[in-house]
């Protein structure tokens, strides 16, 4: 369910972690109930320190998005899949504005800029066709 966090990256890796989980509740890879990973599970998953993802699930679950339960683990609680969507769609527009500004100071317009995300939507397109 993880990939590699990255920490070089400007998003701490805690944070990396939430928006794993939280795309992962909004593209309905994780349903309302799914037990996910331990802190430990997912530390040595990661290579990360077992205090960050608990981090991450601890303000997940303050957020709503997970719920523990002693003794048996960590569920998706189901109440946020509208929010989980929208704070994806948050993040992507992020996203796509720092692709605008990097594609702006490398000397590009809007329109060639355009164009790079739709050659690598037809990339990723063909790729997921062919596996």
């Amino acid at each position: 369910m993880f990939t590699a966090v990255h920490s070089g990256s400007e998003l701490p890796i805690y944070r990396q972690i939430m928006r794993q989980v939280v795309d992962a509740i909004a593209a309905g890879r994780l349903k309302s109930g799914d037990r996910i990973p331990s802190h430990r599970e997912v530390s040595e998953q990661l290579v990360v320190a077992p205090l960050t993802v608990k981090k991450a699930y601890d303000e997940l679950e303050r957020q709503g998005y997970l719920e523990s339960q002693r003794g048996r683990g960590t569920f998706v609680s189901g109440q946020h899949l509208s929010t989980a969507r929208t704070a994806q769609h948050a993040a992507l527009r992020e996203t796509a504005a720092a692709l605008v500004a990097q594609g702006i100071a490398a000397g590009l317009d809007v329109e060639a800029i355009l164009e790079l995300v739709q050659d690598a939507a037809a990339h990723n397109a063909s790729s997921r066709s062919t596996s």
